[in-house]
């Protein structure tokens, strides 16, 4: 057997972290996710309803009998899903704690989504993150908030609580620049407060490949060869200028400040980096966007091509910025808008988290039909 580094471990040496973009009981039940976390280099798990809907309803690992268990108990479709969900986090938190630990809180997290029907109300963005949190109750816990101006806004108040967040669905840099300049805010709240800002964390998770997916489609409706030239491209680029931002924003005096006192930077996380398009490189969105404070959180697919034939080399996100900026200008020539894509690309992917929870609270209520038939 060969004994050549992994390509998740040279990620780390790049200072970047590797999560996983997965979770189900089977990976738990068979020791699968700590064989990754402790031998094979990844360091987090992220998860979100359509995750969820993939593992419970695929009538494996236990789900179905714990299903019946559940609504025999008398809860309903949403508490079964409740139950469900808390436990394969808790024992993911659990798994990843060493990790966590011995990472000085860097590492080791898990991420459970609050239910999409909040994602444009703040105050109960706020109320259902605070009552996950306390379901957890484990410090290597982020609860999953989309970046809508009202969940941005409900992460400054999390963060000043002490609650750490996975800000998701951020597609824009202006989105971005908000989620960041909300946790710097809520950091610099919490401090005003009297309270510590070594326990609290975040990432902003920038979604990738759905941008190439809706960019490319609309170079082909042009079918000239000034957008035949941007295929493919524009979701790296974007990429690229966003981790600019993040240098600009959290290499500064307003941040070191923070910093001195024990404050986490908000590390941009990679997501939505599976490559849809088979004529493109099946790793282009992990080696392209190597990067110092990132994550990349890969599915599991990817994951198995990158240790096949991926190749890791450092800073490759910082690479060629100026080649981004051309091309960025070069689709605004075209009069194709990336405000207006990266938009609509939240809306549709709010609806599609929404529709893979309710697709499983409605398989759900199947169940509880069946077993009280």
């Amino acid at each position: 057997m060969s004994s050549a580094k992994l390509n998740t471990h040279k990620m780390w040496d790049c200072n970047q972290s590797p999560w996983l973009d997965d979770i189900s009981k089977c990976m738990l039940d068979s020791g699968k996710l700590e064989t990754m976390v402790y031998q094979e280099g990844i360091r987090g798990v992220t998860t979100n309803p359509s995750i969820f809907e993939k593992a419970i309803s695929s009538g494996e690992c236990g789900y179905p009998e714990d299903i019946r268990n559940l609504l025999a108990e008398g809860k309903n479709a949403v508490e079964v899903y409740e139950a469900l969900t808390s436990a394969d986090v808790t024992r993911a938190a659990d798994t990843m704690r060493r990790l966590y630990d011995e990472s000085g809180g860097v590492d080791g997290f898990v991420s459970w989504e609050e239910a999409p029907e909040w994602a444009d109300n703040e105050e109960m963005a706020v109320t259902e993150g605070r009552r996950l949190w306390g379901i957890i109750n484990r410090p290597n816990l982020f609860i999953k908030v989309p970046s809508t101006p009202a969940g941005i806004a409900a992460l400054r108040r999390l963060i000043r609580e002490g609650i750490s967040v996975n800000m998701t669905l951020i597609f824009s840099r202006e989105q971005y620049i908000n989620v960041a300049e909300a946790y710097i805010a809520g950091l610099e709240d919490r401090l005003a407060d009297g309270n510590s800002l070594e326990c609290v964390s975040s990432v902003a998770s920038v979604f990738i490949s759905r941008v190439d997916t809706a960019v490319d489609n609309a170079l082909d409706a042009l079918n000239s060869p000034e957008a035949n030239e941007l295929k493919g491209k524009i979701g790296v680029a974007n990429t690229k200028m966003v981790y600019q931002d993040f240098l600009r924003l959290f290499k500064n005096e307003r941040f070191e400040k923070l910093a001195t006192l024990g404050a986490k930077v908000q590390r941009p996380l990679w997501a939505s980096t599976g490559t849809k398009n088979p004529d493109y490189s099946d790793t282009m969105y992990v080696t392209e966007l190597i990067a110092p404070e990132t994550v990349n959180t890969i599915p599991a697919k990817t994951i198995a091509a990158l240790q096949d034939h991926g190749v890791v080399v450092a800073d490759t996100a910082l690479a060629n910025v100026d080649e981004a900026k051309e091309q960025l200008a070069k689709l605004e020539k075209l009069d194709i808008s990336l405000d207006d894509i990266n938009a609509d690309l939240l809306q549709a992917g709010l609806k599609s988290f929404s529709k893979s929870y309710d697709d499983l609270i409605a398989t759900i209520q199947k169940s509880a039909e069946v077993v009280h038939d």
